[in-house]
């Protein structure tokens, strides 16, 4: 997989967020096998004071996303895009502009704002959306390369609520990485998305919040890999009737 000219083996992504304990996180990061883990800026303080968790980060050689998470508005999230770059030293960024507070759903029109004037700096955005194809449209013509759609409201674990809309955002974007962002909850919900041919899965409450986060950090590479081998098998499409495995030419007469 190809982001933005970087090759990148692993297509789950993972967030640091929320999990029991740096060490937790560090096992979890290690069992997943991902090589690009989200940031919060917040994580990362003026004071100096995350320094040890940025630095645990920074050891393994993992890609670091930095995200805009909390941003409601154009300038706030290309303010917090801007301190990203410099603390964490690259230009990519998740980019959130959130624009509703119970549903956290994107406020596609600031996003798309942002997203143009970040492209325009240099930055390689990777903007959280909607599975609508027209902002999607808007997004790719604002400089940015991939897309990352949501599959239901950040945290919920609802899995994909529209997978027809992501289908349909696989064939009107065939050359453009997709990631499905936010509502993951269940291994299965991660080999869905991938059999519906998204590039990659970013999810983290899952994992974070599971009883067992490192074990269900790798149940879901696991769930990823098929996944993705499964739709490039070509599966099967489904039918309304039943058809024999067996071939009835030939079958034996009992009298």
């Amino acid at each position: 997989m190809e982001l933005y000219d970087t090759q990148v083996t692993s297509r789950l992504l993972l967030g640091t967020a929320q999990y029991p304990s740096p060490a937790v996180l560090a096992d979890a990061i290690r069992e997943s096998g991902t090589e690009v883990v989200t940031v919060s800026l917040r994580r990362e303080s003026a004071d100096g004071s995350g320094a040890g968790f940025w630095d645990g980060l920074r050891g393994r050689g993992l890609r670091i996303l930095p995200n805009t998470a909390g941003c409601h508005s154009v300038q706030e999230a290309v303010t917090t895009a801007h301190m990203a770059r410099e603390i964490f030293g690259t230009p990519w960024i998740k980019l959130e502009v959130i624009g509703h507070a119970d549903t956290l759903q994107p406020d596609v029109f600031a996003l798309v704002e942002a997203a143009r004037v970040l492209a325009s700096e240099g930055f390689a955005v990777f903007p959280y959306t909607t599975d609508d194809l027209v902002v999607g449209e808007k997004l790719i013509e604002a400089g940015c390369e991939v897309l990352m759609p949501w599959g239901a409201p950040i945290g919920s674990g609802q899995g994909l609520r529209n997978p027809d809309a992501l289908r349909a955002m696989r064939a009107h974007f065939p050359g453009v990485p997709l990631i499905v962002d936010a509502g993951i909850g269940r291994p299965s919900d991660a080999a869905r998305a991938m059999e519906l041919g998204m590039d990659a899965v970013l999810l983290n409450t899952a994992v974070a919040r599971a009883g067992d986060p490192v074990g269900m950090a790798g149940a879901m590479a696991r769930a990823v890999e098929a996944g993705h081998a499964g739709y490039r098998a070509d599966p099967m499409e489904p039918r309304d009737m039943a058809v024999p495995s067996t071939p009835l030419l030939g079958l034996a007469e009992l009298a």
